[in-house]
């Protein structure tokens, strides 16, 4: 059966609902009622009954089962399809481009101008991906949050590799910290970085997406972004990552078992102090673990009791050289 074909023929559809609306009833009652030859009607009940949907009670009485055992596995399969075609399809368009963009070098660089244009492509490079995903996560986002990319978290399930850079303005806002956990869990790795140079996305080293305007406050009209093919220009690009990634800061996530090795900084102890070393005020790291600003820093005392230094910077610095992160 096709995808677009119905779930039940016209007749199958009309034999099942007229036994559901009688209960139970002879297969010559139901040929009367559908004004259909005999021989058809129990043609139709033998089908129903090979489906799961229709009982035989007696030598010529039937019965309705109910639907959703027998039909939604068989929905759930079509969907399946559709879902596998969709990602055949993306990656047939994924296939021409770059073949094309071998053939003519003025289609190395695609630009795509508009929010949901920019959404589409951005979820079809991880639809597409196999191995790897890199990104560049600035704050203030340009076609779409974050919390909103549901696409990264299939792509981890079926073995993606993310690395992700988190500009810090990025880790304040509300929520991310909750969103970043849930990524890292399912296997993302998650750095942080004060500022960020440019927002980017690269799928197996193959393409990107650089989105063409900043972002920030006082830029107008429609987003717009580059999708870079194989070239130098990648090249370049995924050198830039991975001179960021290489001085990045680690971001581990709260609520971990404690480290069973005895002076040593557990999980979440080790969650404040990627935080602090990436820059983010007292403030925002009580706002994002849900205590108190207090709380904060008695666990920054202690880590700097523990390290044996009186100041942040002496923290930060004995974290790094102890390898606390």
């Amino acid at each position: 059966m096709r995808n677009g074909e119905a779930l039940l023929g016209a007749e199958e559809e009309w034999a099942y609902r007229l036994l559901v609306r009688l209960g139970t009833a002879r297969a010559d009652e139901v040929a009367e009622r559908m004004s259909l030859a005999s021989e058809d009607v129990l043609r139709l009940l033998k089908g129903l009954g090979d489906r799961g949907l229709v009982a035989a009670d007696g030598a010529d009485m039937y019965r309705p089962l109910p639907p959703e055992p027998a039909l939604g596995t068989e929905l759930l399969r079509r969907q399946e399809s559709l879902e596998e075609a969709r990602r055949g399809l993306a990656a047939l368009s994924e296939e021409y481009l770059t073949s094309a963009r071998r053939r003519h070098a003025d289609q190395l660089v695609e630009v795509v101008v508009g929010a949901a244009a920019l959404r589409e492509r951005i979820r079809r490079l991880q639809d597409t991906a196999r191995t790897e995903m890199l990104w560049l996560c600035r704050a203030n986002a340009v076609a779409m949050e974050s919390a909103d990319n549901t696409e990264e978290f299939d792509a981890l399930d079926r073995g993606v590799h993310y690395q992700v850079i988190y500009e810090r303005a990025l880790l304040m806002e509300p929520g991310m910290q909750a969103n970043v956990a849930e990524g890292v869990r399912r296997g993302e790795e998650a750095r942080s970085l004060r500022t960020l140079p440019v927002r980017l996305a690269v799928a197996d080293r193959t393409t990107a997406i650089c989105p063409l305007i900043r972002g920030d406050e006082g830029d107008i009209g429609e987003p717009s972004a580059a999708i870079i093919g194989r070239s130098q220009l990648l090249d370049a690009l995924i050198a830039l990552f991975e001179s960021h990634w290489d001085v990045a800061t680690p971001v581990r996530i709260d609520g971990g078992l404690p480290d069973e090795v005895p002076d040593l900084p557990d999980e979440s102890e080790r969650f404040v102090l990627s935080l602090l070393v990436a820059g983010v005020p007292d403030k925002s790291i009580a706002s994002q673990m849900g205590v108190s600003r207090r709380t904060v820093q008695r666990r920054l005392d202690r880590l700097m009791a523990l390290a044996g230094v009186d100041t942040r910077p002496g923290l930060a610095f004995q974290a790094a050289r102890r390898g606390w992160l």
